[in-house]
């Protein structure tokens, strides 16, 4: 398979440190890079369409390397996006940009297996993350599409057994109503099961808000109890 491309966006106000960054990777095929020369059009630029990487110099005027890391960050709408800053400072200057987000740095003048490296190690960091993100994103889409079409047979099961409890089609022995009975509690057990995981599922997803509610606790466990109780008579268990 042909290796995905993947995209750099360099960050530096002075145009001799671009064009030493558009000369290493103009050899190298598996990166595009793009360049811009202030924090603001890194920024517009991010927002627009993020790439794989940013190459962010420290350094420059009115937004710094610090401060574009930080407002990347505290922007949730955008995806991880692997921020390498480049500096001549010194460690002070490093915790700062560490602490305000970024995944790691490099000293200028910087060594080209070095930077290549660092490159390499975050774009691997970066596809993890996205293919973490997918199998995650995967999951809850299968969670939602199973849960949702899980009600549809729950909901006609209880209104036929309910129609049949009724005597809609004669009126059923003692003992086949209260087995009815149960088998439409236990049915709409399950169909509130479903609901509550499909509702956890919209709050994971932020589309809902959970609300806390009072539980009758004395009801709750009687309820249970006649639930589990025909298997606890099946194995001759005593259950109160």
């Amino acid at each position: 398979m042909t290796p995905k491309i993947a995209t750099i966006l360099a960050v530096d106000d002075v145009p001799d440190n671009l064009f030493v960054l558009e000369s290493i990777f103009a050899d190298e095929d598996n990166y595009k890079l793009s360049c811009v020369n202030d924090g603001q059009s890194a920024l517009d630029a991010v927002a627009s369409q993020p790439p794989d990487l940013i190459l962010l110099d420290v350094m420059m005027p009115e937004l710094d390397g610090y401060e574009v890391t930080r407002r990347i960050r505290q922007n949730k709408a955008l995806p991880y996006v692997p921020i390498l800053l480049v500096t001549a400072y010194d460690d002070m200057s490093l915790t700062e940009g560490l602490d305000s987000g970024a995944d790691d740095f490099i000293r200028k003048p910087f060594d080209l297996n070095e930077l290549l490296a660092r490159v390499r190690s975050l774009i691997r960091l970066k596809r993890s993350m996205d293919e973490q993100t997918e199998m995650i994103r995967q999951r809850d889409d299968f969670v939602a599409r199973l849960t949702h079409d899980l009600r549809t047979p729950l909901v006609a099961a209880n209104r036929i057994l309910t129609l049949v409890h009724q005597g809609a089609f004669g009126e059923p022995p003692k003992e086949i109503g209260d087995v009815l009975k149960n088998i439409v509690a236990n049915n709409q057990n399950l169909l509130q099961m479903t609901n509550t995981l499909l509702q956890v599922y919209r709050h994971e997803a932020g589309q809902k808000k959970l609300v806390r509610s009072p539980v009758n606790m004395h009801a709750l466990a009687t309820e249970i109890v006649q639930e589990l109780k025909p298997l606890a008579d099946e194995k001759q268990l005593l259950l109160e």
